[in-house]
């Protein structure tokens, strides 16, 4: 039975270039689990967008001397030559600055305003007597009253990922000059958390597939109580507030940009031709999934459930597989001393399967993981090039110039070449299973020891020597190979979506790879093959010293 897969991904503020974290940290995960169910044939909707209303934007408006909106379309179109080049496949990746998700964000506004849980009230903010304004959260820096972090910022603390509040910092100082704010009062309104938290808490304990990491820290939260949040701040710089009075303050990017998913679907749902497409994706049976970074589990376990919930006839998150993080050969990323691998940088060099394939095999889906160059290097060698890639080009190119470029005739099979034609079927029922519950390293692992298993039977075989004393032999061992070969391209699909279609190609297939479905589908004998090329390629393990190098790592 078909399933319907809804798919949000955290949206990335339009400030700067994306890091390779970014990318194991969500949209890499994300990708896998789409293109896992397309191919299943399940109906999936993918959407995320440029988050270009955060004061992060504004922020690099003020340092290049530019407008946020030049800001924010620059790195628009940056992400968008990204995902092209790294095959992140939405479905749609919008903007927050689109009339649509203004339109979507007021009726979602007002829905929970007069239903009472937004309403007006007084708060005491910071007030930058040098800068002559009030600073919204990013504009403030102070330490974290729960875990001392000493940069903590205005909406959150980066170290332990409790939301915050300016007034909670202690030692507050503007960002922008140095100087310690005033405290002033200043009206706004405010999300009545505290009337969801009982219910909240309920729905999560349901919740016993969810990651232990973010079931731990959704509960934390929820047991030590909820707070009303403010939803407008002092800027002029985002979705207007749709009430008299407001019209010199803003919706709080925090609150604006978790609605993104709703609006986006609508926007693609209106791009399909049918304004109320969006609607089996939120009011039908429908398994919605939130792909985000641990520092977003409160927003996506606490705050949107809680506003779906206020709002009232649409789907609460099925799972939210949060990543912890990706750590840069040994030390946290951080974009502000530039400790990081910018993706556009990777991609201007390298082929965008290496960094796919890494990053599954190394995602940080339990616990942090390591990028290091080393071993980037040294996997691409030895497990994509050489155990992989090798086993398709040596088998392909091997059958294409030896049988007149067409799959053999097999013959009657041996107890070896059923043993390993076993094994592939089990192979793709286990990487079926992994994907499905979001296990992506499994996933890889369990492929790769498929193709390590091609190899040794190959090793074993020898079909380049038989073909000389036994024809038949040689036949079987070699459309065993290729059988093998149609389960692997299959297996690898959602992680390695180019090579496994130029497999697809070689192995005489038309159309594309999602076409045949979760299923092995192995050429017939006599099928015309393509001559193949090798689908990845070696890298000088020298090289990872210069790109340590970049990074102001001397080797030893």
């Amino acid at each position: 039975m078909k399933e319907r897969i809804f798919i949000g991904v955290a949206w990335p503020y339009a400030n700067g270039p994306l890091h390779l974290g970014h990318i194991a940290g969500c949209y890499l995960p994300a990708d896998i689990f789409a293109r896992y169910h397309r191919i299943k044939g399940n109906e999936v909707l993918m959407v995320s967008g440029s988050d270009q209303h955060g004061t992060p934007i504004t922020l690099q408006a003020e340092q290049e001397g530019k407008t946020p909106a030049e800001i924010a379309s620059k790195y628009h179109q940056q992400f968008l030559e990204c995902w092209e080049k790294l095959g992140i496949s939405f479905d749609l990746f919008t903007r927050t600055t689109t009339v649509n998700h203004a339109e979507v964000t007021h009726d979602i506004f007002l829905a929970l305003y007069n239903k009472g849980y937004i309403y007006k009230g007084t708060m005491s903010l910071p007030y930058c007597p040098t800068c002559q304004r009030f600073l919204p959260d990013r504009y403030v820096e102070g330490t974290c009253p729960y875990c001392d972090y000493p940069g903590a910022r205005g909406d959150q603390c980066d170290r332990c990922g409790k939301p915050l509040n300016p007034a909670e910092l202690r030692g507050i100082r503007c960002r922008h000059c140095g100087a310690t704010p005033q405290m002033r009062d200043s009206e706004h309104l405010f999300l009545k958390l505290t009337a969801f938290r009982d219910g909240l808490l309920g729905w999560v304990k349901t919740k016993s597939h969810w990651r232990s990491n973010v079931l731990n820290f959704t509960y934390r939260y929820l047991e030590e109580g909820l707070k009303d949040r403010a939803i407008t701040r002092d800027i002029d710089w985002g979705v207007t507030v749709p009430l008299p009075g407001f019209d010199d303050k803003r919706i709080y990017v925090w609150f604006e940009a978790v609605i993104g998913y709703l609006s986006a679907s609508k926007e693609w749902s209106r791009g399909k031709g049918d304004p109320e497409l969006w609607r089996r994706f939120w009011q039908e049976p429908v398994r919605s999934y939130y792909f985000i970074g641990k520092d977003n589990i409160p927003f996506h376990t606490i705050i949107w459930p809680a506003m779906i919930t206020g709002y009232g006839g649409l789907d609460l998150p099925y799972d939210v597989p949060a990543n912890e993080f990706l750590t840069l050969e040994g030390e946290k990323l951080s974009t502000s001393r530039r400790w990081a691998v910018w993706l556009p940088d990777y991609l201007a060099s390298y082929a965008a399967e290496p960094l796919r394939y890494y990053l599954s095999a190394n995602m940080p889906e339990t616990s942090d993981a390591d990028f290091s160059w080393v071993e980037f290097y040294r996997r691409n060698n030895n497990e994509l090039v050489a155990t992989y890639g090798n086993l398709v080009h040596r088998v392909l190119s091997f059958t294409y110039r030896s049988y007149q470029g067409r799959v053999p005739d097999p013959g009657a099979p041996d107890e070896a070449s059923q043993a390993l034609v076993q094994k592939a079927r089990d192979t793709l029922e286990t990487v079926d299973n992994h994907l499905y519950h979001c296990h992506f390293r499994e996933a890889v692992r369990a492929a790769m020891a498929l193709a390590q298993a091609t190899n040794r039977y190959l090793d074993d075989t020898s079909p380049w020597k038989t073909i000389k004393t036994d024809a038949g032999k040689a036949s079987l061992a070699l459309y065993t190979a290729i059988h093998v070969i149609a389960a692997l391209k299959t297996a690898l699909y959602p992680v390695l979506p180019f090579s496994s279609q130029s497999v697809h190609n070689y192995l005489g297939f038309s159309g594309k790879v999602e076409d045949q479905g979760w299923h092995i589908v192995p050429p017939t004998p006599g099928q015309q093959l393509q001559s193949p090329s090798p689908l990845f390629v070696k890298l000088e393990e020298t090289e990872a010293s210069k790109e340590k190098a970049k990074l102001g790592i001397l080797s030893t």
